[in-house]
C-alpha cells in the first residue's frame, strides 16, 4: 500500500511541475516502521487525496537556565532549567484531519504501545461531539479504514 502512496505523490508532482525532467523526480522514502514514518505516510496520503491533515504536538517546551558573563569574562549559571507543560489538552491525538468535511482524529500506536487514560478520555470526547477517532498501527490498516470511510 505504501507503493500506492509513492505513485500518488509522483502523479501530483508531475502535475505541479510539468517541466521537470522525469529522471529528476524522486518520491520520499515512505515507511511505516516507526511512529514518525507512519504519521508522515498518513498525513501525506490524506493531503494528496484532497483532505486536510496536520501533525499535533503537545510536548510543551524546555526553558534552559541563563548563562551570564561578568566583567572579567567568567561565566555563571543563573536559575534552573525547567520544563513547561503544553497548554493543549492532555491525550490529544497525533494527527488532526478533515476528510470529506468530517473531523477525524488519528492516534498512531506502534506494536506494544497502549492508549493512556487521557487518550481514552479524549477519544470519548471526540466521538461524543460527532467526530471520528481512529487508532492506527500500520499504513495498511489506515488504508483499509480510509477506503471504508469514503464509502459512507
Amino acid at each position: 500500500m505504501i507503493s500506492e502512496l509513492k505513485i500518488l505523490y509522483l502523479q501530483q508532482h508531475r502535475e505541479r511541475y510539468p517541466s521537470l525532467p522525469e529522471p529528476a523526480r524522486v518520491a520520499p522514502k515512505y515507511s511505516d516502521k516507526s511512529a514518525n514514518g507512519l504519521q508522515k505516510c498518513i498525513i501525506d496520503y490524506i493531503r494528496l487525496t484532497g483532505g486536510h491533515a496536520e501533525r499535533i504536538s503537545c510536548t510543551g517546551r524546555y526553558i534552559p537556565h541563563k548563562i551570564v558573563s561578568d566583567v572579567l569574562g567568567h561565566k555563571r549559571r543563573i536559575g534552573t532549567a525547567k520544563w513547561i507543560y503544553s497548554s493543549m489538552q492532555k491525550g490529544t491525538s497525533d494527527i488532526s484531519a478533515t476528510i470529506n468535511g468530517r473531523s477525524v482524529k488519528i492516534e498512531v500506536k506502534m506494536p506494544g504501545d497502549k492508549q493512556s487514560k487521557a487518550q481514552a478520555e479524549y477519544e470519548r470526547q471526540v466521538e461524543q461531539a460527532g467526530g471520528t477517532y481512529l487508532i492506527v498501527h500500520s499504513f495498511d490498516e489506515f488504508m483499509n479504514w480510509y477506503n471504508d470511510f469514503l464509502k459512507f
